[in-house]
């Protein structure tokens, strides 16, 4: 297939554009760079500097002929979006609806959109959330979230494009930045190997669902053929504590000191997990990456990387 892949220049994109390259495909990355790294682009894949939000989106698109946009290139901070709702909107979904409708004047068949099950649910009564848990974000990259999910229910109805809809736990793994909840673990792991403090804000109890990126770029692969307008939980259906990432982590690193224990920070949700047998269900698709395997995996990158002050 000829792919589109938005921000694959990113943690999360990279890896996919990698895994499918590696498939056999052929790939062109869309990435402004505000995040990304141009040294995390395969070598193989053709890279545009650009905006989403950019009318030039539309040249990638008639040259490229996709058949495959997979987006997620995104505004991902969420306290950015708590202090700039309308920055995080433009991205996240005004640059959104510029893709979809590049994807129809240019006959794309399918859209594979990174959603976000960390984000969408807010704090759920029943855990683990499943995809019919009602949509309560808490912060306005949440409830964009849920906009783009929207904006693709409408353009499959209107156009009869094609979406797949992942709803993604907090992701971690190699080349993993300290943004978003999950870079918990790149800032620990980061911390740990330069024996600097390691900051716990609250009690270190709240709960999240951490998926190895290894496990995420696998049900992107899957999504090309499967989970045709779905809306699908990428999780582990398990909920670990800072609290438990801070003494793995502690272990693999060797790491002597004690954690240092900050206030709450205003906003941040206490427990959130996802079911996930929908994707078993309709992508095949379970997590293979358990929590010590990953952030062992994790820290080895980081512990190759080179030492920075």
């Amino acid at each position: 297939m000829r792919i589109v892949v938005t921000g694959g220049a990113g943690f999360i994109g990279s890896n996919i554009v990698d895994a499918y390259i590696e498939a056999g495909h052929d790939v062109a990355v869309i990435d402004n760079l505000s995040s990304g790294k141009e040294s995390n682009v395969h070598p193989k894949a053709r890279l545009y500097k650009l905006d989403i939000r950019s009318p030039e989106v539309e040249l990638v698109f008639a040259k490229e002929k996709p058949d495959v946009l997979n987006h997620h290139a995104a505004q991902i901070d969420v306290r950015k979006s708590v202090v700039d709702p309308a920055y995080d909107a433009q991205v996240n979904i005004v640059g959104m609806i510029n893709l979809l409708q590049m994807c129809i004047k240019h006959e794309v068949r399918k859209v594979i959109f990174a959603s976000s099950g960390g984000a969408i649910y807010g704090d759920p009564s029943v855990l683990p959330a499943d995809e019919n848990t009602p949509l309560d974000p808490l912060a306005p990259y949440g409830a964009a979230k849920v906009a783009g999910e929207y904006y693709l229910s409408c353009f499959s109805a209107l156009y009869g494009l094609n979406y797949t809809a992942l709803r993604y736990g907090n992701i971690y793994g190699p080349r993993q930045d300290p943004h978003g909840e999950a870079g918990v673990i790149a800032i620990f792991s980061q911390a740990m190997l330069k024996d600097h403090e390691v900051k716990i804000f609250g009690t270190g109890e709240q709960l999240r669902d951490y998926v190895f990126v290894g496990d995420v770029v696998r049900a992107n692969v899957l999504s090309l053929e499967k989970g045709n307008n779905r809306r699908i939980n990428i999780g582990t259906a398990t909920g670990t504590s800072v609290n438990e990432l801070f003494d793995r982590l502690k272990g693999i690193t060797g790491y002597a000191k004690d954690a240092v224990y900050y206030p709450v920070r205003h906003g941040e949700l206490e427990r959130t997990y996802l079911a996930n047998e929908k994707a078993k269900d309709e992508l095949g698709w379970v997590p293979q990456v358990d929590i010590q395997q990953g952030l062992e995996r994790t820290a080895e990158f980081f512990r190759q990387q080179p030492v920075k002050a």
